[in-house]
């Protein structure tokens, strides 16, 4: 892949959008490298956890406008299909996702880090969807997520004014979880995707499908879907030596993920 690159460290696979030259732009081959990682990913059973981030000084700094500014209406209509496709396989991987958002975050950056299921960021972050500006909507999920995220108030205004805003406004408004010093912003994407995969696995996937599929469904729907996922940890044998060492009063020593 040319423009994504995959580590893996331990239990975690960092994924980072690796062309710094335009800002990690998305156009169509940026897309396919992410499709493909995303797949890498989900085949390695290694892989407990994912982070996604940027190099150099964006995260991704939005689709690739000198590509898409001689589009047809129909060329824009497979090239958003096509991104949203993508970060809905983001979206629903097995495994749990974090944006550690290192930089520019605007229009399809923004909309990347959405599909991720947590996201910090640095100080130096900056988070945005610019597309009325460029008298288009957002294409890659941003008119969904956002507003699901920060409420409809917050992303009408993010949205219809094309604002881009600091990583302590993104926090303020419930799009990021926490943010970091630049220099410790990797780290704290490390410690927190081990403090995960240090869990029952699972009991995590189940967690985090029980959520993402019950934010799309009214409240009876989801909690079905928790209870399906409830009932089923029940017979694993990381519940069975859970429990009887909690009740034991004695220490865990790991899970053994089934």
């Amino acid at each position: 892949m040319a423009y994504v690159t995959l580590e893996q460290k331990g239990s975690v696979g960092i994924i980072t959008m690796n062309h710094p030259e335009t800002l990690n732009a998305l156009n169509g081959e940026t897309l396919m490298d992410l499709s493909a990682v995303l797949d890498e990913v989900e085949a390695n059973d290694e892989i407990l956890a994912v982070i996604i981030t940027g190099a150099g000084r964006a995260f991704v700094a939005g689709a690739d406008i000198s590509q898409m500014a001689t589009m047809s209406a129909y060329e824009a209509k497979q090239f958003g299909a096509l991104g949203n496709q993508i970060f809905l396989k983001v979206e629903h991987l097995t495994k749990p996702t974090i944006a550690a958002i290192n930089g520019f975050a605007l229009g399809g950056g923004c909309e990347l880090a959405m599909s991720c299921d947590i996201r910090i960021a640095s100080e130096k972050a900056k988070f945005g969807q610019p597309e009325v500006g460029l008298g288009i909507t957002p294409g890659f999920g941003g008119t969904q997520r956002l507003p699901r995220i920060v409420g409809v108030s917050n992303a009408m205004e993010l949205i219809l004014t094309a604002r881009t805003i600091k990583a302590d406004e993104a926090k303020e408004i419930g799009l990021v979880s926490k943010v970091y010093a630049p220099e410790e912003l990797m780290d704290k994407a490390i410690e927190l995707a081990n403090l995960i995969t240090s869990q029952a696995q699972i009991a995590v996937r189940e967690s985090k499908a029980a959520i993402r599929r019950g934010m799309q469904a009214d409240i009876y729907t989801g909690a079905a879907y928790e209870n399906e996922a409830f009932g089923l940890c029940f017979s694993t044998e990381d519940q069975k030596d859970a429990m009887k060492a909690f009740v034991n009063k004695e220490k865990l020593n790991g899970f053994k993920n089934r």
